[in-house]
């Protein structure tokens, strides 16, 4: 078994991680990490702690997304409303739905699960 950051890869090709180990919070910048990437979905996790998108930011993504929050607490903003997320909460976000990060978490990390994919 050979260890790379947080992920176990195997003889097998099978992995493990605890996506909770190996957390360094920074209140200058999120921290993104890709866990796995082909040519049909992309798992990332996310790390923040304080951050939000610009004023007038909005994501405009191809893929579909779907989140899971690992820890901490966050509000994505849409287009017409807002919704907040706690530890265990996921959310999917169609392509193209047009959305932002709103808040996180400024007295704790907040860690997100991402998937993103198309079709």
């Amino acid at each position: 078994m050979v260890k790379e950051k947080n992920l176990y890869l195997t003889s097998s090709n099978l992995f493990k991680s605890n996506l909770l180990d190996d957390i360094v919070p920074s209140k200058e910048r999120e921290i993104f990490e890709t866990i796995f990437k082909d040519q049909k979905i992309k798992i990332e996790r996310i790390v923040s702690c304080g951050q939000s998108s610009p004023v007038d930011f909005w994501y405009d993504q191809d893929e579909n997304e779907f989140v899971l929050l690992l820890e901490g607490e966050a509000k994505i903003e849409f287009e017409k409303d807002i919704h907040f997320l706690r530890k265990g909460d996921c959310m999917l976000i169609p392509a193209h739905a047009k959305h932002r990060v709103a808040f996180t978490a400024t007295d704790k990390t907040t860690v997100w699960l991402a998937i993103f994919w198309k079709g």
